[in-house]
């Protein structure tokens, strides 16, 4: 089982928020989607999505992000009452998929940005905006990993808040043998079907999550 930051029960809202976050500050406020998503991904709203804060995967409506991201970013506390959309717009559909990637990935809004930028994604809605999202986060999830090479183990280590000396405690697998799985010294796809399955159950993650593709 993956580990996520909060339910799959709330993700449909989460989708929606933050698509019409994007939608608001863009289309309505003025913003360009490239600074609205540099003030989500370095703000505490992206952190609190990150983390799964219920005020912010369930509790608020875009509208409500979106003010609150651009007021923490700026000090702005007036802001034009929102336009009604008929459909969903390019913006909309950044926010709804990166929303999406973000709780399937557990990465961070910036780690996001960092590989796949708005504009690269701006680019990929006229082609994947009626795909299905298994298309885009294949692409993002590439991309990601291309820029970030930190193997599973560590990612998913990090994430729990686990050490490494922690994990060996709790695990029963020595630190050395963490430290190079970690380091790709050693190939954690080849280790021995209890060390996985023992780091596995420590992290609260399946063996599939620490597997290397």
């Amino acid at each position: 089982m993956k580990i996520r930051a909060y339910p799959e029960m709330y993700l449909n809202h989460a989708q929606a928020a933050l698509g019409d976050a994007f939608d608001y500050a863009v289309n309505t406020c003025g913003l360009s989607g490239e600074d609205f998503a540099n003030m989500l991904a370095n703000g505490s709203v992206g952190q609190r999505i990150e983390t799964g804060d219920p005020a912010c995967v369930a509790g608020k409506s875009g509208i409500e992000l979106a003010g609150d991201v651009i007021h923490e970013a700026t000090g702005k506390t007036q802001f034009p009452p929102p336009h009604e959309r008929m459909e969903r717009s390019r913006e909309y559909w950044i926010g709804w998929a990166a929303a999406y990637y973000q709780w399937f990935s557990n990465r961070r809004f910036s780690e996001l940005l960092q590989a796949l930028p708005y504009q690269d994604m701006e680019r990929l809605y006229p082609t994947l905006h009626e795909a299905d999202l298994s298309k885009f986060v294949e692409i993002a999830d590439r991309r990601v990993r291309e820029v970030f090479h930190e193997t599973n183990l560590k990612r998913i280590r990090t994430l729990v808040g686990c050490t490494q000396a922690e994990l060996a405690e709790r695990s029963g697998v020595g630190l050395r043998s963490i430290q190079m799985y970690e380091q790709r010294q050693k190939e954690i796809n080849k280790a021995g079907a209890e060390t996985v399955y023992r780091l596995a159950r420590s992290l609260g993650c399946s063996v599939e999550d620490l597997l290397e593709k």
